[in-house]
């Protein structure tokens, strides 16, 4: 009897990007609410399988400057892509099955960058040191209560 081919699972298709990631320093790779693979570097995403429904099946996304998404999708459009609803994100969806180890290091690479700035920037603002301060306790602070 003939085995049919079966198509990777979504943690298969990650294996590359998962090996080339954590290669890399400060890398971890955990999961999101429905259970996809992401990784992250200072609790920040960079890179994973998109969740929603109108990026292609068998694509990552990966967190990159829009200046140079712009670049990418205009340069290598049969890889690089982004939908109406990850434009207002800084990211660029990747067509796994159409771009190069080398190339896909890169990607990571420059995304673990953007990240780690990302992750430096919020442990560093006020909002991230405690728990974060509603507006309304900001305001009784600063007058006194009156009776």
């Amino acid at each position: 009897m003939k085995r049919r081919p079966t198509e990777p699972t979504p943690r298969d298709t990650f294996g590359t990007v998962r090996t080339l990631g954590l290669a890399l320093p400060d890398v971890e790779e955990t999961t999101k609410y429905d259970g996809s693979p992401v990784l992250k570097v200072g609790g920040c995403f960079m890179a994973g399988l998109p969740t929603q429904g109108s990026a292609e099946p068998g694509t990552l996304v990966v967190r990159i400057d829009p200046e140079e998404r712009e670049w990418l999708v205009a340069d290598a459009p049969d890889t690089y892509y982004v939908t109406e609803y990850y434009r207002r994100h800084p990211v660029v969806l990747v067509r796994l099955s159409r771009i190069g180890r080398d190339a896909l290091r890169d990607l990571l690479s420059e995304s673990r960058r953007l990240t780690m700035a990302k992750a430096r920037a919020g442990a560093t603002s006020p909002a991230s040191v405690g728990r974060r301060t509603s507006a309304w306790e900001r305001r009784s602070r600063q007058s006194p209560r009156r009776s």
